[in-house]
């Protein structure tokens, strides 16, 4: 069984303020007579569930094509954290026991896609060295940004860079149990891009089989 944590894509999918929205422009159209239906498609690289690059926060930062693509596929562990609206995650929130290399936190303060809210939950920066400590090497945020909206430091990002943690934002993990998982989220071959949209989904995983290759 897959369950799928990708929001749906479509114009009106929400970005940051002065990011660029998804568009479709349609060359041919066969419902007009066309031999083929051919788009275009124009938008962030950030839009809906995607994976952050390095370069994205770091000026000596990698961009996409050149993370691990391994980091984007094996166990998983979905952690429910109780936090407010402008709140940040702390180590306090993350006291279950870690078990996998791969965290998606569920906040439940991005609730709705299409529209932007700026109240988002985000990470307190010791919570990224915390989850580092633990083994961690990829963390997962149902959230636009492991930051709060208006930081203009980014010190959660930072934080990231430091600890060669790598970053998956807009994750629905509105209807995922906590547990774990197999993960499947792989960004595409974007050279030199800062990020790249995936598909994320999830696959229920015994414990007994949490083995990451």
């Amino acid at each position: 069984m897959l369950i799928d944590i990708s929001p749906p894509l479509s114009p009106a999918t929400a970005v940051f303020p002065g990011d660029t929205a998804l568009s479709r422009e349609v060359l041919f159209d066969c419902a007009k007579g066309d031999a083929i239906t051919l788009s275009t498609l124009r938008g962030t690289v950030h839009l809906g569930a995607h994976a952050d690059a390095p370069s994205h926060y770091a000026k000596a930062g990698e961009t996409i094509e050149a993370q691990p693509i391994g980091l984007y596929v094996g166990p998983a562990q979905v952690i429910g954290v109780s936090v407010d609206r402008d709140g940040l995650v702390t180590p306090e929130h993350l006291a279950a026991d870690i078990r996998a290399p791969r965290v998606l936190l569920r906040t439940g303060t991005w609730p709705d896609p299409t529209v932007f809210n700026p109240d988002f939950a985000a990470l307190d920066p010791a919570s990224v060295v915390f989850l580092a400590e633990a083994g961690v090497r990829l963390v997962g945020v149902d959230t636009p940004s492991v930051d709060p909206a208006e930081s203009k430091d980014l010190p959660a990002h930072r934080a990231f860079f430091r600890t060669g943690l790598s970053i998956l934002e807009c994750l629905d993990l509105s209807g995922v149990a906590d547990g774990m998982y197999e993960l499947i989220a792989l960004p595409l071959r974007l050279e030199g891009f800062d990020a790249s949209p995936v598909r994320a989904v999830l696959r229920p995983l015994a414990a007994q089989k949490v083995v990451d290759l």
